[in-house]
């Protein structure tokens, strides 16, 4: 079994509250290439959000995740079954399932073994997608602000796995066929306090508190609030999402 790393948890109710939602055309692209909607797996489901959007299409839908926080702060509804358990040992049954999904956690995985656990579980012909989003852009002033702390401030505590994001997943094998991708946008309304909120979910900003014993965003602060105006503006915060789908 590969090593959990948990980077999450101790945020959990946060990430659940900050983190954007996926674009309805995303779940569209998504749909259409799916023949048969019986059982879905979002694996590494997080907070739940790919997953219950997934419950209105399907009869049901098996969530995991190894990370009990974040099961216990996942949304619930009547055809989602949540599972603590490991990308790689889903303990799912044998050619059960009509889409697996990974949403935003695929650059975690130990890749050679969770594609063994896809073939293992995915009937005939399932479908495969996974998705990763990329850095918000908001305006020239505050995307500057923005990019000083996520490189030069926070840069060494990004865990390695973080450039498979920042590549948009190109550099992640996906051996499967009929492979697709598209780009969409996620976007939000934010006012400062939400988007400081949102960053305070990272998990670099985490370790950073815990190496250091006080929060990085305190050295920006300023000069985000410079950039942003009157706090209480709401501007719209965009997040160019990358999927890619594959056939089993």
């Amino acid at each position: 079994m590969a090593t959990f790393k948990d980077h999450f948890s101790t945020q959990s109710s946060d990430y659940s509250k900050y983190r954007p939602d996926y674009p309805k055309d995303l779940y569209d692209f998504i749909l259409s290439e799916v023949k048969e909607r019986k059982t879905a797996w979002d694996c590494g489901t997080g907070n739940g959000q790919a997953a219950v959007v997934l419950s209105q299409y399907f009869e049901k839908v098996f969530a995991t995740d190894p990370s009990a926080e974040q099961i216990k702060n996942a949304a619930q509804t009547n055809n989602i079954k949540y599972h603590i358990a490991s990308a790689e040992n889903s303990t799912l049954t044998d050619k059960s399932i009509d889409l697996i999904t990974v949403a935003q956690a695929l650059h975690w995985f130990d890749f050679e073994k969770f594609y063994a656990e896809v073939n293992r579980v995915a009937k005939p012909n399932a479908v495969i997608a996974v998705w990763s989003y990329e850095n918000c852009f908001v305006s020239e002033s505050i995307d500057k602000v923005f990019l000083h702390f996520y490189k030069e401030i926070l840069g060494n505590y990004w865990a390695y796995e973080r450039k498979h994001v920042e590549n948009a997943y190109h550099d992640i094998p996906f051996p499967f066929s009929e492979v697709k991708e598209q780009v969409f946008y996620m976007k939000k309304q934010w006012n400062l306090h939400d988007f400081m909120g949102y960053l305070s979910t990272w998990s670099a900003v985490q370790k950073y508190i815990k190496t250091n014993g006080k929060n990085p965003l305190e050295l920006v602060a300023i000069d985000f609030e410079k950039a942003w105006g009157n706090p209480d503006i709401v501007k719209e915060v965009s997040f160019p999402v990358t999927v890619k789908t594959g056939r089993v």
